[in-house]
């Protein structure tokens, strides 16, 4: 009998880390293979993670709500035959004299130590228990266990999350710096250990009666950290241009029964205005870049997220993996298979990861503009505004005359430390022009 470490997988090439949302099988049950062993979540997707081989599920690595690196070691698999692949492959053999359960210890010590940089910051500790990953933080900023301890967590049961423990971080390095002081004999009050610095403590906010008061669930929590990181981490700037779209909208209204016919497929607005995009990317490919540290990465593929919004209400951004390379009838398929399975929680977790540029549609909910937040580590969003009827003048052969034209705004929020206003600005002008020169002799 052989043992086999369960591994988490990678799910994109911009997810590190995935948490443990629930165990659907207990240490004891057999395992077929290609049976789902336990439930994860990153940023924004839940999926399941299959067991490989078949065997008895031996040990839990992690619980329930831990938060796992992506390679990690999860759970201890005993597999039906001698033959079957570890984790690298090959059969992980036990020598027969050597008790199961020694072979277990030590592969739990093995996964503990990956998971923390050292051992100075316990697993748990008056009563509270700390996932490896707070354990490595607190670690690498020298953080003590009394700090740890101290610290007010919001995750279930009072456990100390990420964002707690980098909130702290945060309120800790700006605490100013005591004066420098000249050494001295060592004293009996010199000897007295240092008080931990304070942490700032949040407003307190009323409850009124009446009042009901709502948790707020796992994604809308990631939403909310990942928008404060990204308005803390880039400078937005937001450019505006209002495009008459009157062509396409009579174009639409002229080809979307055939094309459903044609096709199966509703003919929306959004693939166009992504078409529209990747032809003003290809103009101005420096607005496909991403920013690290100093260092600007200029993308070779085009990306194009597209935000949807869920039932639930909260926001989903799955991404259209090289857009540049589909004609429009690909756009449409692809845009309108992301959104049904995206609210029907059937998206894989590299189908919303390795965005390039995102374009979210505020029209859709009857919004004319709106200031959209940047998807970091993109550097540039666009948000089309709801299509109005308004009156506008026309030169003509014959003079200047007052017509009814279909008039949309684009608003373009871009990182301010790597794409100036003439960039940005331009960049929402072309994409105005390719949509005001659409051609209504163009087929489906």
């Amino acid at each position: 009998m052989a043992q086999y470490e369960l591994i988490m997988p990678k799910m994109g090439e911009s997810v590190a880390e995935a948490t443990i949302t629930n165990w659907l099988k207990n240490e004891g049950d057999t395992i077929d293979a290609d049976e789902s062993v336990l439930e994860i979540a990153t940023d924004k997707v839940d999926s399941e993670v299959p067991s490989p081989v078949e065997g008895v599920l031996v040990k839990k690595l992690f619980n329930e709500n831990d938060v796992v690196l992506v390679g990690q070691a999860i759970a201890i698999i005993n597999t039906v035959g001698a033959d079957a692949p570890s984790a690298n492959g090959k059969a992980a053999e036990t020598p027969a004299s050597k008790p199961e359960v020694a072979a277990v210890e030590a592969t739990i010590a093995a996964a503990e130590t990956t998971a923390v940089v050292h051992a100075d910051v316990a697993k748990s500790s008056n009563g509270k228990f700390y996932s490896p990953l707070v354990r490595s933080i607190a670690n690498a900023e020298n953080i003590s266990q009394t700090e740890l301890d101290a610290i007010s967590g919001t995750g279930k049961d009072g456990r100390v999350t990420k964002s707690d423990i980098l909130s702290y971080v945060e309120n800790r390095s700006s605490a100013p710096a005591a004066a420098p002081q000249v050494a001295a004999a060592p004293t009996p009050q010199a000897a007295a250990p240092s008080t931990p610095p304070a942490v700032k403590a949040a407003p307190s906010i009323p409850v009124y009666e009446g009042d009901e008061i709502l948790e707020m669930d796992r994604m809308r929590k990631i939403i909310a950290e990942n928008m404060v990181m990204a308005k803390r981490t880039a400078p937005h700037v937001t450019s505006f241009v209002e495009a008459d779209v009157t062509n396409i909208v009579n174009w639409r209204n002229k080809i979307k029964d055939g094309f459903e016919k044609r096709e199966g497929e509703k003919r929306t607005f959004t693939p166009i205005f992504i078409e529209a995009i990747v032809k003003a990317i290809k103009d101005f490919p420096m607005i496909n870049i991403s920013l690290d540290g100093d260092k600007i990465i200029k993308r070779k593929n085009i990306n194009i997220g597209m935000a949807a919004a869920l039932p639930t209400g909260n926001l989903i951004v799955p991404v259209i993996k090289n857009a540049d390379q589909l004609n429009l009838v690909g756009i449409t398929k692809a845009v309108n298979d992301l959104a049904r399975r995206a609210r029907a929680n059937k998206l894989k977790p590299d189908e919303i990861s390795g965005g390039t540029y995102t374009i979210t549609n505020v029209g859709s909910f009857g919004n004319v503009l709106g200031t959209p937040i940047i998807p970091l580590p993109q550097v540039a969003i666009m948000a089309t505004g709801a299509i109005v009827k308004k009156p506008a003048v026309l030169e003509t052969p014959e003079g200047d005359v007052i017509a009814i034209r279909h008039k949309m705004f684009l608003s373009h929020s871009y990182d301010h430390r790597v794409v100036d206003g003439a960039l940005g600005g331009m960049f929402v002008r072309r994409v105005a022009d390719y949509l005001e020169q659409w051609d209504l002799k163009r087929e489906f």
